[in-house]
């Protein structure tokens, strides 16, 4: 029996995947849990729409995250934070501040889409940070943390 997977199945194939399962799995479990959908002449061509359909926007999707990730490259962030003794900080620096810091430069990123590496920064220096724009689109983003004058 083939079948039109509607969501992820573990073991079996991921959303829109057409997979092939014995009758009573597709029958009595895939089909009532409304996991999938008989995989007739008609759904076929539907899904085949929708994919190509999709295929577009995540390309334009892809080109947006790429135009974003060139401007990112050309910036160099300087975060400001109190010092005590030392080169050690008051508190610390992370994926907030670091997306606080894109949002004064005049790019809106969300914070869960930036990873410190090494968590959060708690003395002065350069660090580097790691920003998803898309599953394909990955900047590393280098900044720096100074002595607030």
């Amino acid at each position: 029996m083939e079948l039109i997977l509607k969501q992820d199945v573990e073991n079996l194939g991921f959303k829109d995947d057409i997979v092939t399962v014995k009758n009573g799995y597709g029958r009595n479990f895939l089909i009532p849990q409304g996991q999938a959908i008989l995989a007739t002449v008609s759904a076929k061509k539907v899904l085949a729409e929708n994919l190509k359909q999709r295929a577009y926007k995540e390309q334009k999707l892809i080109d947006d995250a790429t135009s974003i990730s060139e401007a990112l490259n050309n910036l160099e962030i300087k975060i400001a934070s109190k010092v005590g003794s030392g080169d050690k900080l008051f508190g610390s620096v992370n994926n907030i501040d670091v997306a606080d810091a894109l949002q004064k430069e005049g790019h809106s990123i969300e914070k869960k889409f930036i990873n410190v590496i090494g968590g959060n920064v708690k003395r002065l220096g350069k660090y580097n940070a790691v920003i998803r724009l898309h599953r394909e689109v990955v900047v590393d983003m280098p900044f720096e943390v100074v002595s607030e004058s």
